[in-house]
């Protein structure tokens, strides 16, 4: 596992079987990564019916891009992919967010790093590496890159959510 699936702030929640959780994706800017994963999380849990999920969002640690659209570039691969995430709009964290979410997933180690350092001691929400769960490490950032880096984020991503998926419903997360 990823060194950074062991640091967070927040109690280690483990969840009875059948109960639901609230999840927050977050990258950088909330145009590439973490809109891709919320989209991929909503889509899979619509197509699992009885996802055990109540809340799924995205946001940035910058304020970049606030109100505006996903990279094109994710949007087109996702669409591509049957996931449609046109409609999703970039926001910043807030504070709130870690009381409003029981799962915090930074994409990668500087994201949980500065996820870490915004919480307060008594937060709610775990901060946790999301490429842990995709087995990948960090997932990358495909903005600099050509759309070969957006299929592989998108993979990497879709991995991860899937896994996450699986191991709420086993009731082992």
């Amino acid at each position: 596992m990823a060194p950074g699936w062991f640091q967070q702030r927040g109690p280690q929640l483990s969840r009875p079987r059948g109960s639901r959780m609230r999840v927050l994706f977050v990258c950088t800017g909330n145009i590439c990564r973490s809109p891709t994963a919320e989209a991929v999380l909503r889509h899979l849990s619509l197509a699992h019916g009885a996802a055990p999920i109540s809340a799924i969002d995205s946001a940035g640690i910058a304020d970049w891009h606030q109100g505006k659209p996903a990279d094109p570039r994710s949007i087109r691969t996702a669409k591509r992919f049957g996931i449609d995430m046109s409609s999703l709009r970039a926001r910043q964290v807030r504070a709130s967010d870690f009381d409003d979410y029981d799962r915090i997933y930074g994409m990668d180690q500087g994201h949980v790093d500065a996820l870490l350092a915004l919480a307060a001691a008594r937060a709610k929400a775990s901060v946790l590496a999301f490429g842990a769960l995709a087995g990948t490490g960090d997932i990358e950032d495909p903005y600099y890159g050509g759309d070969d880096g957006f299929v592989k984020t998108f993979q990497d991503i879709n991995a991860g959510c899937k896994a996450l998926l699986e191991r709420l419903q086993a009731g082992n997360i």
